[in-house]
C-alpha cells in the first residue's frame, strides 16, 4: 500500500471509529435522558423503618403452621429471593451472619476475615442505654485492607447525621446500627427489653435462631425456624403504625450458599423536599410511589423479577427515610414489581424453586463442563480421522458438527424447561440441551440452504446471535441459573451479557453476517449495508446499559467486527488499523460508562458504578480483582485444553492438505470467501475478550465451541462439492466458486 493510500485508509478508519463512538455515546446518553431523574432529600428523615434480620432464613423454611408470622408477611407484602454475597471466610464460600450485618452497615460487601464464621460480638452496654461494638477498630482496618474497601458504620452514621435515631435489638443488629465509631445509640439484647419502638427512626432487630443450628437440617432446623418466627412476631407486635418493615435472611446457615428470604411491607418511600438533591443524586423523594403490597420485589441492581441483593438493603433504608444515599453504597432500593399470580403458597413455592435451581446448578455445572469438554475432544479426534481417511463419513461428520455448534446457545434455551426440578437433573439438563441443539440442526438442514457451504453455519449462527440479542432486550431471563450463565447466589452479575453468553453472541453475530454476505454476494452494496447495520445494532445492544451492559465486551466485539468488515471489503488488516479500532472501542465503552454515571445513582448499571469507583480512587483495586480473576482462569484445565485442541484442529487438520487434495479450509474459502473474514473476525473478538474480561479462557473456549464445528461443517460441504485431487496437484476445481446444488445425502 502506498503512503497516500495508507493515509487515506487510516483517515477512513478514524472516521468510522468516530461515528461508532458517537453512535454509542448518543445511545448511552439517551438511556439517561429516557429514564426519569428523581430528587433526593438531604434533610431530616420523614419515614420510619424496622429491619428484621433472620440469618439463614430460606423460603423452604416458611410454613403456615410453623412460621405463621413470616407466612402472613409473605401474603401481604412484597417478596423476592435475596442474594446475600459478602466477603466470605477463606476457603468457605458462604455469607456469615456477622458479614451479612456488616454489609448492611456499609452498603458494600464486608466480612470478618479468618477461615470460618466468627461469633457475633456482644455489644458492651453503657448506663445511658447505648452500647459499643467490641473490636470495631479491627473490623474497620480489615475492611480497608480488603478489595471492596467497605465503609462499615456508614448507614448508622448517615441516619444519625440526618437527625434520625437508631436502635438495635440483638448483637448482629448492633453491627448494622453502629455509627462509624462503633457506637450504637440504643441497644437491647432482645425484643422484651425494648417494647416501645416509637422514638426511633430505624430499628434493626435480629432473630438469630436459625444461624445457631449451623449446618443442621431436619427437625433441628424446623424448630429453629419456629423460634425465629416467634421472635419476629414479638418485634412486629410493637412496630409503630406507618412503618416500613423489611425482613431479610441476610446470611447463610451452613457450609452451602443459598438464596434467602426478602420481604417488605408498608410505604415504599417517603416524600422528601421537592427538588432537593443529595450527593449521589439517588432517589429520595418518592411521593406517590405504591406501597410494598402483595406481589414481587425487584431492584435496578438485578433488573430481575423477584430478585434483590443484600447490599440493596442499605439503599432501601435511606430511600424509605427520604434521605440521600451516601457514596459508597452499591445497592439500589427495593421496589414493588407488580402483583404476584396466585396465593402466598404459590409465591413461596416459586421462590423456593429459584433456590432449588441455584443449588442444582452448583451440582451440575462442573460435571456438565467435563462432559462438554470430553465430548468435544472426542469429536475433534474422530473428525480428524474422518477428514483424512473416510470420505463416506462426511455427511455424519457435518451433521454432528452442526449439532455440536448449536450446543452453546442451547444451554440458554434449556432454561425454558425446568430441568432442575426433575429427579435426575444432570440427565435432564443434557437431554434438554441435546433436544434444543437437534432442533436447531434440523432447521439448518431443512431448507434449500442446506446445500450451500455456509447454509447450516448461517442458521446456527443466526439462532446464537438472535436468541441472545432478544434475551438481553427482554431482561436476560435465559442467562439466570443457566449452566453457562450467571448464578444469583454468587452475585457476580444479574443482567446483561455474561462473558460466556457474550462469546456465543459475538461469534454467532459475525458468522451470521459472513453467511448472509456470502448469500448476497451478487448484491455487494446491500450486503455491506446489512452487515454494518446489524453489526452496529449487535454492538450497541452489547454495551447499552439497559440491555447488555457489557463493559469488557464492547472493545473486543468492535475489534472483531472491524477485522471482519476489513477482510470482507478486501482491505488489509494492519497494526495501525487495529490500534485505531481498538482505541475507538475503548473510547466508546468509556463514553457509555460516563453517560451511565451521569444518571442518578440508583439508576446506574455497573458501568456507571465503575466510573464512580474510579472517581473514589477504587478503580485500581477493581481492575486488580478482574485481572487476577482472568489469570486464575488459566488454571481451568478443561477449558484451557478445549481452547488449545480446537485451535489445533483448526490449523493442523482443516488447514493442512489431505488425501482429498487442497486443505479443506482452503476449499471452503474457495467456495465461500466470506468464511475467512468471519472466522478471523471471531478469533480476534475471542482473543481480545480473553485479554480484557475476568472470565479469561472461558471466552475463547465458548467462541471456539461455536466457530470450529461450524467451520468444519462448511469445510466438509466444500469437500463434497469439489473434485478430489492429490495434495501435490493443482486444485483449481476445488477452489472454484461453483454454486452448490443439493444438500447432504
Amino acid at each position: 500500500m502506498h503512503g497516500a493510500q495508507r493515509s487515506t485508509a487510516v483517515r477512513h478508519l478514524i472516521l468510522i471509529a468516530a461515528a461508532l463512538v458517537a453512535l454509542l455515546s448518543v445511545v448511552g446518553i439517551g438511556v439517561g435522558a429516557a429514564l426519569p431523574a428523581s430528587a433526593s432529600s438531604s434533610g431530616s428523615p420523614t419515614g420510619r423503618v424496622v429491619l428484621i434480620g433472620v440469618p439463614g432464613l430460606r423460603w423452604d423454611d416458611l410454613d403456615p403452621a410453623r412460621t405463621p408470622n413470616l407466612w402472613a408477611l409473605a401474603g401481604k407484602g412484597g417478596v423476592a429471593s435475596l442474594s446475600t454475597r459478602t466477603v466470605p471466610p477463606d476457603g468457605l464460600p458462604v455469607t456469615c451472619p456477622a458479614g451479612g450485618w456488616l454489609t448492611v452497615s456499609a452498603g458494600q460487601r464486608a466480612g470478618t476475615g479468618g477461615d470460618s464464621c466468627t461469633p457475633l460480638p456482644g455489644p458492651v452496654a453503657a448506663p445511658d442505654g447505648s452500647a459499643a461494638v467490641p473490636g470495631w477498630a479491627a473490623l474497620v482496618s480489615l475492611q480497608r485492607a480488603g478489595s471492596y474497601k467497605a465503609d462499615i458504620g456508614l448507614l448508622g452514621q448517615t441516619i444519625i447525621d440526618a437527625g434520625g435515631r437508631v436502635a438495635a435489638i440483638g448483637p448482629g443488629a448492633g453491627l448494622a446500627a453502629a455509627d462509624k465509631s462503633g457506637k450504637i445509640q440504643k441497644y437491647a439484647a432482645n425484643p422484651g427489653e425494648l417494647p416501645d419502638l416509637t422514638p426511633y427512626t430505624v430499628v434493626f432487630a435480629e432473630a438469630g435462631e436459625i444461624a445457631q443450628v449451623w449446618n443442621q437440617e431436619g427437625d433441628a432446623r424446623r424448630s429453629a425456624a419456629a423460634a425465629a418466627d416467634r421472635t419476629v412476631g414479638s418485634v412486629l407486635a410493637h412496630v409503630p403504625a406507618g412503618s416500613t418493615v423489611l425482613v431479610a435472611g441476610l446470611s447463610d446457615s451452613g457450609a452451602t450458599a443459598h438464596l434467602h428470604v426478602a420481604m417488605a411491607t408498608g410505604p415504599a418511600g417517603s416524600a422528601g423536599p421537592a427538588g432537593s438533591t443529595g450527593s449521589t443524586g439517588s432517589t429520595g423523594s418518592t411521593a406517590g410511589l405504591e406501597p410494598y403490597g402483595a406481589g414481587w420485589l425487584t431492584a435496578t441492581s438485578t433488573r430481575q423479577d423477584a430478585l434483590v441483593t443484600l447490599t440493596d438493603l442499605t439503599a432501601t433504608v435511606t430511600h424509605v427515610l427520604g434521605i440521600a444515599t451516601p457514596e459508597g453504597v452499591v445497592g439500589r432500593p427495593w421496589q414493588p414489581d407488580g402483583a404476584a399470580d396466585g396465593t402466598a403458597k404459590d409465591s413461596v413455592a416459586r421462590l423456593a424453586d429459584a433456590d432449588l435451581a441455584s443449588q442444582v446448578l452448583k451440582q451440575v455445572r462442573e460435571p456438565f463442563f467435563l462432559v462438554l469438554v470430553v465430548a468435544q475432544l472426542l469429536f475433534y479426534a474422530l473428525a480428524a480421522v474422518v477428514m483424512r481417511r473416510y470420505r463416506r463419513m462426511f455427511v455424519p461428520a457435518q451433521i454432528v458438527a452442526v449439532v455440536s455448534a448449536a450446543v452453546p446457545v442451547s444451554t440458554f434455551l434449556a432454561q425454558l424447561v425446568p430441568w432442575w426440578s426433575l429427579a435426575h437433573p444432570m440427565a435432564a439438563l443434557c437431554g434438554t440441551i441435546l433436544v434444543m441443539a437437534g432442533a436447531i440442526a434440523g432447521v439448518a438442514f431443512a431448507g434449500p440452504w442446506r446445500g450451500h457451504v455456509l447454509g447450516p453455519l448461517t442458521v446456527v449462527a443466526g439462532v446464537s446471535s438472535l436468541a441472545l440479542l432478544i434475551d438481553v432486550m427482554t431482561g436476560s431471563r435465559l442467562q439466570v441459573n443457566a449452566v453457562t450463565g450467571y448464578e444469583p447466589v454468587t452475585g457476580g452479575r444479574f443482567y446483561g451479557f455474561g462473558n460466556m453468553a457474550f462469546a456465543v453472541y459475538s461469534t454467532g453475530t459475525i458468522l451470521l453476517l459472513a453467511g448472509l454476505s456470502q448469500a448476497l454476494r451478487r448484491w455487494r452494496g446491500p450486503a455491506l449495508v446489512l452487515c454494518l447495520a446489524y453489526g452496529l445494532l449487535a454492538i450497541v445492544a452489547d454495551g447499552w446499559p439497559g440491555w447488555g451492559a457489557d463493559f469488557g465486551g464492547v472493545p473486543s466485539f468492535i475489534l472483531g467486527f472491524a477485522v471482519f468488515m476489513l477482510l470482507l471489503t478486501g482491505r488489509r488488516v494492519s497494526v495501525i488499523r487495529l490500534a485505531v479500532i481498538g482505541a475507538g472501542g475503548v473510547l466508546a465503552v468509556g463514553l457509555i460508562a460516563v453517560a451511565d454515571w451521569l444518571r442518578p445513582a440508583d439508576q446506574r448499571t455497573h458501568l456507571g458504578t465503575f466510573v464512580q469507583q474510579v472517581v473514589d480512587g477504587e478503580g485500581g483495586s477493581v481492575v486488580g480483582r478482574k485481572l487476577g480473576a482472568m489469570l486464575h482462569t488459566l488454571g481451568n484445565l478443561p477449558l484451557t485444553l478445549l481452547s488449545l485442541v480446537a485451535l489445533a484442529f483448526l490449523f493442523l487438520v482443516l488447514s493442512r492438505p489431505s488425501k482429498w487434495g487442497a486443505p479443506a479450509l482452503s476449499q471452503a474459502y474457495g467456495h465461500a470467501s466470506a468464511l475467512r473474514a468471519g472466522l478471523l473476525g471471531t478469533l480476534t473478538a475471542a482473543l481480545a475478550g480473553f485479554l480484557v474480561n475476568d472470565s479469561g479462557v472461558a471466552i475463547p473456549a465458548m467462541a471456539l465451541t461455536v466457530a470450529v464445528p461450524l467451520t468444519l461443517a462448511a469445510s466438509v460441504r466444500a469437500l463434497q462439492l469439489s473434485t478430489p485431487t492429490t495434495p501435490d496437484r493443482s486444485s483449481a476445481q476445488a477452489d472454484s466458486m461453483a454454486r452448490p446444488a443439493n444438500g447432504p445425502r
